[in-house]
């Protein structure tokens, strides 16, 4: 049976739409790997160092690989399609991240890979798409589907649904 994992896309710089669908693509294009469900795409106001508003989306991802292998893979996305991680700037400017929040329901902490992702309860351009896609997906640790845990996230930052794009 293929594993589950769901990736949380963001954007905001370059043309955002674009840069999003590029990493769907490659994500599809993944060996032994399907994108099974898309959310729409929302616009968001930026957390952290950056300045200009994210473009996000949430995919469903059925894969073959393991969770070190999909964040491995995510990681060589964001680096072919240009992302420069710079050092002790969090939450920054980047053409593409990719983000791994749930694998199957693994509850992981190691010094490279934490699943769930440990911010995604608290960040409404996370769970709004999230909860489009995988509403009754419940999070391993507070034992909670995504949709009460966006109903109750406190994070006050605007979020806005996108119109989907001709």
């Amino acid at each position: 049976m293929p594993n589950r994992a769901y990736i949380g896309l963001g954007s905001n710089l370059g043309d955002r739409r674009a840069n999003l669908r590029e990493a769907l693509e490659r994500l599809g294009q993944l060996p032994a790997s399907k994108v099974v469900r898309t959310s729409s795409t929302y616009e968001s106001e930026p957390h952290g160092d950056a300045k200009t508003y994210f473009y996000n989306s949430v995919c469903e991802l059925e894969t073959e690989f393991g969770s070190v292998d999909v964040l491995k893979h995510l990681l060589a996305i964001e680096k072919a399609m240009g992302r420069k991680r710079a050092k002790g700037k969090r939450l920054g400017a980047r053409i593409i991240d990719l983000d791994l929040l749930f694998y199957n329901l693994e509850v992981v902490s190691t010094k490279t890979l934490r699943l769930p992702h440990p911010h995604l309860t608290t960040r409404r351009f996370v769970l709004l798409p999230l909860g489009e896609v995988a509403p009754q997906l419940v999070h391993p640790e507070l034992s909670t589907p995504i949709s009460k845990i966006l109903a109750n996230c406190k994070d006050t930052k605007r979020v806005t649904l996108l119109p989907p794009q001709r």
